[in-house]
């Protein structure tokens, strides 16, 4: 149970968390290529929009914006998982590889299958979860040790050189493809957010809305799992099952975000480590201020991206890794 001064704290943290991200939905909207100044967005909203209006804000603004903000809150949620189940700080789905195996599988689906049929949005996130899985599987057996748990520096390395050989697989797999689908990898890998439609929300919306609820509901057991193994299984708690159900839904959360955002890392690394500054580490609230963040995080870069390059852009992957990156070296060399 939290005290009154914990709730206290989760409250406004999680009511500035809100405003933060109303306020990066705002702008998101308002800046690019194609614009919208407050007083045509409030017109809009209200029903008074032009045709011109309407078109850029529900065709070409929300739809990619509700995309960044779900893929974020996605990767937020499983990099804390993984950073609660492991005991390890600097667990990412990006960093540990699980990505790079949702986009070999991605790659596979592709070289075999059409990326026009309907089925396709439906279809690639259970392919991506394959690949996320059986990533997830390698490397927790190869850093697992018996009676010790998962050994947090083998299972950093494993992951970073696992991720970089299925990223080579990749790279090597896509030569294979014609000239739209070679495009279409590349701009999965830098990390550009490609879902811009509401079929792709319709998409990642169900992940998203089911799993989490799930996640929330395991707070206590996650909590119990950052503690030593023994204390996990002296209140009861059936440390194997556990564990590999909150893997798989950690798993699932990374990878239907990253086949509608793309390869985005770091995500998972840096909301849970904020949000434990603001919160502290009792999973009810950290988690939800996690999700918050991850969704502030990936559409802050997706805007910065789009407004630093118009009308192309610059991924929003390579926004997050520039950011990413000195964080996380910065937290292997404090740990």
């Amino acid at each position: 149970m939290m005290n009154a001064q914990q709730i206290k704290r989760f409250r406004v943290t999680s009511i500035t968390a809100i405003v933060v991200l109303l306020f990066a939905i705002i702008v998101s909207i308002g800046t690019g290529y194609a614009h919208l100044t407050p007083s045509e967005l409030f017109r809009t909203i209200i029903g008074q929009g032009t045709q011109r209006e309407n078109l850029i804000l529900f065709q070409f603004r929300m739809p990619r914006i509700f995309v960044a903000v779900l893929a974020g809150m996605g990767l937020a949620i499983s990099g804390a998982i993984l950073q609660s189940i492991t005991k390890n700080p600097l667990s990412d789905p990006g960093i540990l590889g699980i990505n790079a195996g949702a986009g070999l599988m991605i790659v596979v689906y592709i070289m075999f299958f059409s990326i026009e049929s309907t089925s396709f949005l439906y279809i690639l996130p259970l392919f991506a979860l394959a690949g996320g899985i059986a990533t997830a599987a390698i490397i927790y057996v190869m850093s697992y040790i018996k009676g010790e748990g998962v050994e947090p520096t083998r299972l950093v390395l494993i992951g970073v050189g696992l991720a970089a050989a299925l990223y080579g697989a990749t790279l090597v797999l896509s030569t294979r493809l014609d000239m739209e689908d070679h495009s279409f990898m590349a701009n999965w890998m830098a990390g550009r957010i490609w879902g811009d439609d509401w079929v792709f929300v319709l998409s990642l919306a169900p992940w998203i809305l089911v799993l989490f609820p799930i996640v929330l509901m395991k707070s206590n057991v996650l909590n119990t799992l950052t503690l030593h193994e023994n204390v996990s299984i002296g209140v009861g708690v059936n440390i194997g099952k556990e564990r590999i159900l909150l893997i798989i839904i950690a798993v699932a959360l990374a990878s239907a975000s990253v086949a509608v955002s793309g390869g985005i890392a770091f995500v998972g690394l840096m909301a849970p480590h904020i949000s434990r500054s603001l919160v502290g580490p009792r999973h009810q609230a950290f988690l939800p201020i996690t999700a918050l963040l991850g969704g502030i995080l990936l559409l802050t870069a997706d805007t910065i991206g789009r407004v630093i390059l118009d009308p192309s852009g610059i991924p929003a992957g390579i926004i997050v890794t520039i950011i990413g990156a000195p964080y996380f070296m910065y937290l292997l060399a404090k740990k």
